[in-house]
């Protein structure tokens, strides 16, 4: 593309998208939404996201939220599951990295009530480490890690997945696991096991029916959404977040890459996170030649 052009910069007229997201929200439309497609479709409660779906994201699906640094995958999932858990529903954030504590006080920067949502039952955030990742009784984590070592396919077929009724104490409704780039460095140089066991843990997350988000981290650089290219091909849906370069300037976005069996639309739209949390702006597409590096 011809360099003079140079990148468009996005203009984003904030007080009339602000002014149609109330509306919306003022009028219940998003509770009205949710009521009416509950059995069968989830929606996140993130003001405008949800208007990218004709019905949601299908329940029990493995949808990959995929990033590069500070694009905002973690508090897009933080949301989600406090959205959920204060109606009720048996939420888990798994963590690799963060320990619950600094997520909890994340979610006490937007005002979403960690303390109280977490006393109610609803929301359970833990921290595990790597080696967790497989359950056996039988089996210590030391001897896990020495199998991926020596790339030991046919001894990792007789391991499952961790158990997580048996680990939690409830059945969730809604996981999420932070992060499979956190898991995937566990079989640095081992990629054949890597995806051996990937295919696994989603059939695992498929088996006990509830809905997850896995987190990715990604480098910047267009068109790379997992660490492997298996991650994407196995998700029911990859929900891609921005962080774009316009200038001297960061605009966010979002976009459905990808959600088997419903429609959505096919966009990279605006987004912001402000200090009550995201918000999407399924009508102010991100478009032109934008450089993210």
């Amino acid at each position: 593309m011809n360099e003079k052009k140079g990148a468009q910069k996005l203009i984003i007229d904030m007080s009339k998208i602000k002014s149609e997201v109330e509306k919306k929200l003022n009028s219940h439309e998003l509770i009205d939404k949710e009521e009416s497609l509950s059995d069968k479709y989830l929606l996140t409660g993130i003001p405008g996201f949800d208007d990218l779906f004709d019905q949601g994201i299908p329940k029990g699906a493995n949808v990959l939220v995929v990033g590069s640094t500070g694009s905002g995958k973690t508090i897009f999932s933080l949301q989600t599951l406090a959205y959920h858990a204060k109606q009720g529903k048996n939420c888990l954030y798994m963590s690799f990295e963060e320990p619950a504590e600094q997520l909890i006080d994340h979610m006490k920067e937007f005002g979403w009530e960690p303390e109280k949502i977490i006393e109610s039952g609803h929301l359970k955030i833990r921290m595990f480490l790597t080696s967790d990742i497989y359950y056996d009784k039988n089996i210590s984590g030391e001897d896990v890690k020495a199998m991926i070592a020596k790339d030991s396919d046919s001894l990792l077929m007789d391991l499952k997945p961790l158990t997580i009724q048996e680990k939690i104490g409830f059945k969730p409704d809604i996981i999420v696991l932070d992060s499979l780039t956190a898991i995937s460095s566990t079989f640095m140089g081992k990629e054949q096991s890597y995806r051996f066991y990937l295919e696994r843990l989603f059939r695992f997350f498929k088996g006990i029916g509830a809905t997850t988000l896995l987190i990715t981290e990604i480098p910047d650089e267009l068109g790379k959404y997992s660490s492997t290219g298996v991650e994407e091909f196995l998700a029911d849906g990859v929900i891609v977040l921005y962080n774009l370069r316009s200038g001297n300037i960061r605009e966010s976005a979002i976009e459905v890459l990808k959600m088997r069996g419903v429609k959505h639309q096919k966009k990279i739209v605006a987004m912001q996170i402000t200090s009550k949390g995201m918000t999407v702006y399924p009508d102010l597409e991100v478009f032109g030649d934008v450089n993210k590096k």
